[in-house]
């Protein structure tokens, strides 16, 4: 890996520590040309998945979208921003445990579900009546009594 400040191709790992409960490791570095110490993270990086579309087109797994869902489902919602990587992480795990090469959008789109629903139950809905193509207010009235009773069931 390259310094930052001046760009000499040789630095050393000084030290490595897992993070993000696991799915990461930080490494401290230090360049040998000037000495400037810098941290980086490495991630999973889900490979070679292709998601088959609803209307049957394929195309390559893409982190950044699912990130954009969520974030989008979580708008104006509080959370940590250690809690959100976690999230996503977890779904990816599950994504990677339910996937060999291929994986269907509706699959994806119930493992993500899955995820917010213990997350964080608007940002569940909101996602939800998107995935789901919520026609009407009945039917999202339908899919929160469902969360409502599972809630009520568990007290």
């Amino acid at each position: 890996m390259n310094c930052p400040v001046c760009n000499h191709k040789d630095t050393k790992v000084v030290d490595s520590r897992l993070g993000g409960e696991g799915f990461s490791i930080r490494r401290r570095r230090s360049c040998q040309k000037c000495d400037f110490r810098f941290s980086t993270i490495e991630e999973m990086e889900i490979l070679d998945l292709i998601v088959i579309k609803r209307d049957g087109h394929r195309e390559n797994y893409s982190k950044d979208k699912l990130i954009r869902g969520l974030r989008t489902s979580l708008e104006k919602r509080q959370y940590l921003e250690e809690d959100f990587h976690k999230l996503v992480n977890e779904t990816e795990r599950d994504i990677q445990k339910k996937a060999k090469n291929e994986i269907t959008s509706k699959q994806l789109g119930e493992i993500v579900m899955k995820k917010l629903k213990s997350f964080d139950q608007v940002a569940y809905i909101r996602y939800a009546s998107v995935y789901r193509s919520f026609k009407d207010a009945k039917t999202f009235q339908k899919e929160l009594n469902q969360l409502l009773k599972k809630k009520i069931s568990k007290k």
